[in-house]
């Protein structure tokens, strides 16, 4: 894919949507923090259903970690590997209390640091709640990239490497948000919806006709 065709699709995608964001629910960094960890392997309508109680009671480092892991578990036990995360946002908690001042830190070795923070979380932090220019790659933005073209890869820091050397610097903030869009929505996983997508001309997969 050439570098026009790129300008392009992130123009159609930018136009339909100018001001992408995160769809899990958060109003301060550490909330999103607490929210990322918590949403792996799980869907950000769930993680919502259980922050929606959680962050009403305890939305600060020192109110989680006040809850400890069993009282955290109260709140995330509809959440999938809810055990592990548990012991894992309790660790992290402690963590921002003893080291950062309750602050979530803004740089990706700290962030990796802290329990339940891995790279992909890390990027998620420092793009939405830091407006750092970077690209959390899930399973939609792996699909996207690969299927489409605009940045093919055979493993998730590959398509994040070449995204972030590949997507014209002018998209490249808000990129993350408009491909997980574009993938849980429309460049779905089983039946992609080609008939409806804004950037099918531009798309360079082979089997689009298929499924228009």
């Amino acid at each position: 894919m050439n570098k026009d065709k790129r300008i392009e699709i992130f123009t159609r995608l930018r136009d339909e949507n100018p001001n992408p964001t995160t769809e899990l629910n958060y109003s301060s960094p550490f909330e999103l923090l607490i929210a990322v960890i918590l949403s792996a392997q799980a869907t950000d309508v769930g993680v919502n259903k259980a922050t929606d109680k959680l962050y009403p009671v305890a939305n600060t480092p020192e109110a989680i970690y006040a809850l400890g892991v069993d009282g955290l578990k109260e709140y995330i036990k509809t959440i999938g590997l809810f055990n592990s995360k548990a012991e894992n946002v309790i660790k992290t908690c402690k963590i921002l209390i003893e080291k950062h001042n309750s602050e979530v830190p803004d740089n990706r070795e700290d962030l990796e640091a802290l329990p339940g923070v891995g790279r992909k979380t890390a990027n998620v932090v420092l793009n939405t709640a830091f407006r750092q220019p970077a690209m959390a790659v899930d399973t939609h933005i792996f699909r996207v990239s690969n299927r489409t073209g605009i940045a093919p890869g055979k493993n998730v820091l590959e398509v994040e490497k070449r995204l972030m050397r590949l997507v014209p610097k002018e998209f490249l903030m808000d990129a993350h948000h408009w491909l997980i869009l574009h993938g849980r929505y429309t460049c779905v996983a089983r039946k992609p919806k080609c008939g409806a997508c804004l950037i099918e001309d531009l798309c360079e997969f082979k089997q689009k006709r298929d499924y228009q």
